[in-house]
């Protein structure tokens, strides 16, 4: 038998993408076409791919296939050996004296109503750059941010367990919305005159949600919540047909169009006691990883424009 140490050596770098595109996408006919190879070759690879490291690395669950534990691991390793190389590129381009290569920067959802226009400027000064944006929760940038897979992360509640440096980028206040009918508009409001309202939250893992529950458990507050939304947007339309009260971001309600001009009620903030909630929006990444010139550049770009707005 040879030893595994042997046998991981001989893994191609196709297997590798082979792999990496079924994880990804959850199909191997998806990443056949996503590669531009037949669906066979792609099953032949992953085959080989098992083989040398000596475990099953997908299992079948119904139709679908999920990932074994060897295959999470593998996918991990993948996403960091992906982030070696193309930070190994960005060196090679600091060496030639260019801001050239990718810049991957995950940021959490609330943020993309202004992560675009912080982006804008910086892709057309440095147009040599290509970047990526991811767009998640906030649970799911953390796990990006544990494995690794991006230089850079815009999130309001970075993670206490990651090494990491931070900048900040703008201040995120969170606010009490209502519709405009709300009985209490336009008045001074206690938390406890909420208390028979129904209340809209983001899904579990949001950095709204966390923070304005660790807000109401400050308080003594336990809001009604009922109902659990995936998105801002679904936030707003929710609230502003009647469907109950929420904490948002002011970008969120700034952003609005309101809805009365379709017809509906519109949206209003209540002045509620202890509301604002004061958090703000910071550029982070990891300590223990070497950052490209394409992200340190950012970073600079990112503390001139907050000096400027300041």
């Amino acid at each position: 038998m040879k030893r595994p140490a042997r046998s991981l050596q001989r893994i191609t770098p196709q297997q590798l993408r082979a792999f990496e595109a079924v994880a990804r996408l959850g199909s191997v006919t998806r990443a056949a076409q996503e590669l531009h190879v037949t669906q066979p070759t792609v099953s032949v690879q992953l085959r080989e791919l098992a083989r040398a490291v000596g475990e099953p690395l997908f299992e079948a669950v119904g139709r679908r296939i999920r990932l074994t534990q060897a295959g999470e691991a593998l996918q991990r390793t993948v996403g960091e050996i992906d982030g070696c190389w193309l930070r190994f590129e960005s060196n090679m381009a600091e060496v030639r004296g260019l801001v050239r290569g990718r810049l991957r920067i995950a940021s959490v959802t609330t943020a993309e109503y202004f992560v675009p226009d912080l982006v804008g400027p910086f892709a057309a000064e440095h147009p040599g750059v290509e970047i990526e944006l991811a767009v998640e929760n906030r649970d799911r940038v953390v796990e990006r941010l544990y494995r690794g897979e991006d230089d850079l992360a815009v999130m309001m509640l970075p993670p206490a367990d990651v090494p990491l440096e931070t900048a900040p980028i703008m201040d995120n206040p969170l606010v009490v919305i209502a519709p405009a009918t709300h009985p209490l508009a336009g008045r001074k409001v206690r938390l406890a005159q909420l208390a028979g309202d129904r209340w809209l939250m983001r899904e579990p893992g949001s950095g709204t949600r966390l923070v304005a529950e660790e807000h109401f458990a400050e308080a003594g507050f336990e809001p009604r919540i009922a109902m659990s939304l995936g998105s801002n947007e679904a936030i707003k339309h929710a609230v502003a047909a009647g469907l109950g009260i929420a904490v948002v971001s002011r970008l969120v309600v700034e952003s609005s169009v309101p809805a009365r001009r379709r017809g509906g009620a519109g949206l209003v903030v209540l002045d509620v006691a202890r509301f604002p909630i004061r958090r703000r929006w910071s550029v982070v990444w990891r300590r223990d990883q070497l950052r490209t010139l394409a992200a340190r550049r950012f970073v600079d770009y990112v503390e001139r424009e907050r000096r400027l707005a300041g």
